[in-house]
């Protein structure tokens, strides 16, 4: 139920809830074959289960990251098929491969044989002027026949000329009836939804149409909410049911990542919500803000940030 994020964000988000997966952010199959793989893809043992996103749009390529990933770990290796920016669309990836459903067919199909982890999709509802359904229609079914069984849909068509990544997030307009369409012809498919989604209420609402759903910006904004997770949706009890008790049992993380030479600021920024709509919130947001980047800037800082908090 988590869109992807960087490693210290996934690892806070863990604490709050048990059952669901997280997903890292994309990275491209030219940074996991050239560049530094270690960066890219070490990850924390509680973080499982841990997908990984891949950028890319040659089979073999695919493959062979596949396979790393696997090696490294990972439960799942999905293949980023919704990034509108520019640059992804210059490396023949993300939002733009929409109109190609065969070669991502091709890579699945390459991938499933390299791997026996799961292999999965997060895709648009279509790009600039395809056809609301039809189009969407087809690329599922050309994939899925290659082998892939869950589809991750943003709900949302991206605009590839004329609207930016941030607007691409937010103008077009969500389109959830026509997710609801597809689970209803390919029964057969996992189908998890996505976009606009910032309450569990949403959440139970969705699950009568769809297999499942995926909150990307209000987790990384509000993580907080994920806490009413697991007894909502999977019968089993909070992890924590105080804030100030999530962030101290966090604190042992960011200590040791503070003595790998890991700065503050780096993971602070990703907790800035965890107070959102209490009285403080503001004051521990501008603490934070104002003191993490500071040299010696440690735990106590966070502690100090947290007395804010009413």
């Amino acid at each position: 139920m988590l869109d992807w994020t960087d490693r210290f964000c996934r690892n806070f988000h863990r604490l709050l809830t048990k059952h669901t997966v997280l997903y890292t952010e994309m990275v491209t199959t030219g940074a996991i074959l050239h560049g530094d793989r270690e960066r890219h893809l070490r990850f924390d043992n509680c973080e499982h289960p841990l997908a990984l996103q891949i950028g890319g749009s040659e089979p073999a390529e695919m493959a062979e990251c596949a396979r790393i990933a696997e090696g490294y770990g990972y439960d799942e290796v999905n293949i980023n098929v919704g990034c509108p920016s520019e640059r992804v669309q210059k490396g023949a990836f993300g939002a733009c491969l929409m109109a190609e459903p065969g070669l991502i067919a091709q890579c699945v199909e390459a991938m499933r044989s390299a791997v026996t982890i799961p292999v999965t999709v997060k895709n648009r509802i279509g790009i600039d002027d395809q056809e609301d359904y039809a189009d969407l229609r087809n690329f599922v079914g050309t994939v899925a026949q290659a082998g892939c069984d869950t589809f991750i849909i943003h709900a949302r068509k991206a605009w590839l000329k004329g609207l930016s990544p941030k607007e691409n997030r937010e103008i077009p307009p969500l389109r959830y009836d026509l997710v609801y369409q597809l689970k209803q012809e390919f029964p057969q498919l996992e189908i998890i939804i996505n976009g606009g989604i910032t309450t569990l209420e949403q959440c139970q609402t969705h699950l009568q149409h769809v297999d499942g759903v995926m909150v990307g910006r209000e987790a990384y904004h509000n993580p907080w909410i994920l806490a009413q997770v697991d007894p909502l949706f999977y019968a089993d009890d909070a992890p924590f049911h105080d804030r100030k008790a999530a962030l101290e049992a966090f604190l042992a993380y960011v200590q040791a990542q503070l003595e790998a030479g890991v700065p503050l600021n780096h993971m602070s920024r990703h907790i800035l919500g965890l107070f959102q709509g209490m009285p403080g919130a503001r004051g521990w947001r501008r603490h934070i803000s104002e003191n993490a980047h500071k040299p010696g800037a440690g735990v106590e800082m966070l502690r100090e940030a947290m007395q804010l908090v009413l």
